[in-house]
């Protein structure tokens, strides 16, 4: 069976799922350079795109 790709790097972690702020990601979608907040906190989540100070999303390069 091949292996399977993980297209997403995360290159920040902060938190803890035991406490009330919740934990924290950024992650790097390998394919397009564009950066991702993630966050969790009990039984909730959500994720959206980083955007800088003008409002355009935030784009790393793609190793």
């Amino acid at each position: 069976m091949a292996k399977k790709e993980n297209r997403f790097e995360v290159i920040y972690k902060d938190g803890s799922q035991l406490s009330d702020e919740g934990y924290r990601q950024i992650l790097v979608d390998k394919h397009t350079g564009v950066n991702y907040l993630a966050w969790k906190s009990g039984y909730g989540a959500g994720i959206t795109p980083l955007l800088d100070s003008e409002g355009n999303v935030i784009v790393t390069e793609p190793e």
